[in-house]
């Protein structure tokens, strides 16, 4: 079910978001981005991925995902850990809202390079080399984070 823009700025601004992101490596260890055409990270580099929706099993959400960012299902795949992105505006540009989510970043594979050159989120789709992934400043910090060397899911024990 989709919901309308009012209702879904409700949930926007009162909750947290879950989303599954698709952590897409290449046979030689490239990192699939595209550059997002929406808000939030708009015209960064960002991994594929997507909300998963009410009543869907994550493995569900995953294949659809997969199949609408990508059009193609992932193969290999494994959680990476859960994240939280924070952002200070909204898929709906409404102002003062902001949004967060939490994320299952999922690592994972395709069969062959070949995918979508663009659809609705993205403008274009990339194979980045790890390195120059982490050096751009185009690169969103949330994707980066899947990289880095701090602990998989952000959190620390105190």
């Amino acid at each position: 079910m989709k919901l309308n823009n009012n209702d879904f700025g409700q949930i926007i601004k009162h909750t947290p978001l879950l989303s599954i992101d698709l952590i897409v490596r290449s046979r030689d260890g490239r990192i699939l981005l595209g550059q997002r055409r929406n808000r939030p990270a708009q015209h960064y580099w960002f991994v594929p991925g997507g909300r998963v929706r009410k009543d869907e099993r994550l493995e569900d959400a995953l294949h659809r995902i997969a199949m609408t960012e990508l059009g193609k299902p992932v193969q290999d795949g494994a959680l990476l850990g859960v994240f939280e992105h924070f952002y200070e505006d909204n898929a709906l540009e409404v102002p003062g809202i902001s949004t967060h989510y939490v994320v299952l970043g999922y690592q994972c594979t395709i069969a062959g390079d070949a995918i979508a050159t663009t659809d609705e989120q993205h403008a274009e789709f990339k194979w980045w080399p790890l390195e120059a992934l982490l050096r751009s400043e185009a690169v969103h910090e949330n994707t980066k984070a899947y990289f880095s060397a701090t602990p998989i899911n952000g959190f620390q024990s105190r």
